[in-house]
């Protein structure tokens, strides 16, 4: 990708119309940017994964909003070409007013291109009102991290016809509401292609299978040092790589090719 071609949601869109995979990994520096960025994802992705690959946390749910402005911050003085999605954290989005205020400030202070939210039918009027101001936003369904106590831990979601049914519904609800794209976190495979099917904004998977439009990955479980047990879903890129940047060429590779995220990576 050529260093001037600056990636929009309109670039997302004609990439699922061509049938082209879309790359993303998590970052929270400048360093880590730039070297995402020479290896050609098409997005970069602030996540509040921060609070428990940086920060220690065993969930999302500590961090802030001054930390996500700063990581933000951090990552958009290195930003070049990709598009910059700044996830909002806890309860920073609960009311129309709150979410409103939260997110500009996130594109004023932290350089965010699209905020990221969780949630469905619940957040669809908060999506329509960041929207109707011009902030473009990208969903989050199945396995939402910031909801890990009501869900009862992280646990594939959607294996079941009723609430396969109503992520299906989710989907189209925020996709009306004026999302721009949908990350799919840990649904089956088969749902995750239905999904993707019905929606013409393009859908990003984790642990979703390979039939989404793309593949996000926190760039720890990518790199293999994500301290403990990492993800099923993952793959460590640096085991047969030579370096970190060959690391990350080869994830950006393996998506465009449709090999990553193999069987093993998936649910049924």
């Amino acid at each position: 990708m050529a260093e001037c071609a600056r990636v929009t949601a309109t670039t997302l869109l004609r990439l699922k119309e061509r049938g082209e995979k879309i790359s993303c990994v998590t970052s929270y520096d400048a360093s880590f940017t730039c070297l995402l960025e020479d290896a050609g994802v098409e997005i970069v992705l602030v996540g509040d994964s921060l609070g428990m690959v940086l920060q220690g946390h065993d969930s999302t749910l500590p961090v802030t909003m001054e930390d996500m402005v700063y990581h933000a911050s951090c990552v958009a003085r290195a930003g070049r070409s990709a598009l910059r999605i700044v996830d909002m954290p806890f309860m920073s989005y609960s009311r129309v007013d709150q979410a409103l205020d939260n997110a500009a400030r996130l594109m004023r202070e932290g350089g965010a291109q699209m905020v990221k939210l969780e949630g469905g039918e619940q957040v669809s009027g908060i999506v329509a009102a960041l929207t109707a101001q011009g902030i473009p936003v990208c969903g989050h369904l199945g396995l939402i991290p910031q909801s890990v106590h009501q869900l009862g831990g992280y646990r594939v979601q959607g294996r079941d016809a009723e609430s396969a049914q109503r992520l299906r519904d989710d989907a189209l609800l925020l996709q009306e509401a004026g999302a721009s794209a949908l990350v799919l976190e840990c649904i089956p495979t088969a749902l995750a292609k239905q999904v993707s099917e019905s929606l013409k904004i393009p859908t990003i998977g984790i642990g979703a299978g390979p039939e989404c439009d793309g593949q996000v990955l926190v760039l720890y479980d990518l790199l293999g040092i994500t301290p403990g047990k990492r993800p099923g879903f993952s793959h460590n890129f640096l085991e047969h790589a030579a370096d970190i940047p060959a690391a990350l060429r080869a994830y950006v590779e393996a998506v465009k090719a449709g090999s990553f995220p193999a069987q093993q990576h998936s649910f049924d």
